[in-house]
């Protein structure tokens, strides 16, 4: 699977590569949201990873971009944030988000959790976002 990561921080991007290419994933990277929102549309990743807090262009309007454009709605995105608080979360799954982790994460998790939403079928996806909000209480 071909796996997009933007994320601002060198650590974070390292740390996801490594772990997703021992798992027998390609992994792209970009640094901001404009670099990983251009990456998307040439690349047309399987799933992005994608990180809140970015200069210029934060991770909720990339996630916005990615839905409104038609050679990308598809593509299921993960939040991996350092943001933890309910607003956070309600932001992102009413954005679109697929999964939303939090930082610091466990490497291995975040293979599990990209396998798992990976497998699922679009009609799944809408399932989850939607048991999320109601379990957040939207």
């Amino acid at each position: 699977m071909r796996i997009l990561v933007i994320d601002d921080e060198p650590d974070v991007l390292m740390l996801c590569r490594v772990n997703l290419e021992l798992a027998g994933h390609e992994v792209l990277e970009a640094g901001t949201g404009e670099a990983g929102l251009e990456l998307a549309r040439r690349e047309r990743p399987d799933l992005v990873v994608l990180d809140i807090m970015l200069p210029v262009r934060d991770g909720y309007q990339v996630l916005g971009d990615l839905a409104a454009e038609e050679d990308t709605r598809e593509v299921p995105v993960i939040l991996l944030t350092a943001r933890t608080q309910v607003e956070d979360r309600l932001a992102g799954w009413r954005a679109g988000c697929s999964e939303f982790m939090t930082k610091p994460f466990s490497p291995v998790e975040l293979v599990d959790v990209v396998g798992r939403i990976h497998a699922m079928t679009p009609e799944e996806l809408f399932e989850r976002q939607r048991d999320a909000l109601a379990h957040l209480g939207n």
